[in-house]
């Protein structure tokens, strides 16, 4: 029988590629929604919602494993305090939601796969490579993986071996981080951002899907792994990088980090701001990125 693997936020960039390359693999997949939807081939829609707790449970209850990547886009508005708790709020009490049916029917999965995000380690520029670990930081981005990933290690404490993915940049064609890039770029019009030292740890959309599928199929994967390529890639590397293979040199100055603070207030962080991080325990498991090259894997994105 087909092994069933649930994914939370699986209407998603992520998810919708997560989803393909589980069903060429032979699983079924389940997806929590929102709204409905009818199930497909392989696929199956449940419906939950957060904020009232309620979910059909049936969903949880047929899985192998759960896939969780459900939460508020980080990056999508600028840092209200009530956009600051919707952000928190989505990604503790989704898990609350899962616990409270994996409790109370006493189900054991498989595993439980969490994503969390390299935010952890904060919103800071420095030499520093930082590995899982890396002791957390306490500013908003900290703070909030540190909920994220101690919501799903209430799922551990179940006795379900629980894996949290603390991704980088994920880059993919026409979604993703170059979603609102590209419009610029392609305009001739692409610069760097702030110093433009500032490190950006990324990963393509591929390989992070190979990832959640290594820690579904290897039971030894337990804890914190960081997803994102290992190499020195700044912010100036990227733009200058993706400005080439669009066929023009960078030429204009240097977007000023007064102005990006402007635009996006305390959200400009994300961008004005990047730590280098270690991939090293993720490829001593046998993990092996398959695009660890900028400039190849951005020519992939880009592609007509």
């Amino acid at each position: 029988m087909k092994k069933n693997v649930l994914i939370t936020g699986g209407t998603g960039f992520i998810g919708r590629r997560l989803t393909d390359l589980l069903l060429s693999k032979g699983f079924t997949v389940s997806i929590l929604s929102r709204n409905k939807r009818t199930n497909k081939a392989g696929i199956f829609y449940y419906i939950w919602d957060i904020e009232k707790q309620t979910i059909e449970k049936e969903a949880v209850l047929n899985a192998d494993y759960i896939v969780h990547l459900a939460g508020e886009n980080i990056a999508g508005e600028r840092w209200t305090i009530k956009r600051k708790e919707a952000i928190v709020a989505s990604r503790e009490l989704s898990i609350a939601l899962i616990h409270s049916v994996l409790k109370q029917n006493n189900k054991k999965l498989e595993g439980f796969i969490s994503a969390s995000a390299i935010g952890i380690y904060g919103a800071f520029n420095g030499q520093e490579i930082c590995s899982e670990s890396t002791v957390p930081a306490s500013d908003f981005l900290g703070k909030t993986c540190q909920i994220w990933e101690a919501a799903a290690d209430t799922i551990g404490s179940l006795g379900i071996r629980t894996v949290k993915v603390r991704t980088g940049l994920v880059l993919g064609k026409n979604d993703g981080f170059l979603k609102k890039l590209m419009p610029i770029f392609k305009m001739r019009l692409g610069s760097g951002l702030g110093s433009g030292k500032q490190y950006m740890p990324w990963i393509y959309i591929d390989d992070l899907c190979e990832v959640y599928l290594e820690a579904i199929d290897n039971s030894t994967m337990i804890g914190s792994y960081n997803a994102a390529i290992e190499d020195d890639t700044t912010n100036v590397v990227f733009s200058k990088t993706l400005a080439k293979i669009l066929g023009y040199p960078i030429w204009l100055p240097n977007v000023p980090a007064f102005l990006i603070k402007m635009v996006m207030g305390e959200m400009s962080k994300i961008v004005l701001t990047g730590r280098r991080v270690s991939s090293n325990k993720l490829e001593k498991i046998g993990f092996s990125f398959k695009h660890k090259n900028l400039e190849e894997t951005l020519k992939l994105c880009v592609s007509k």
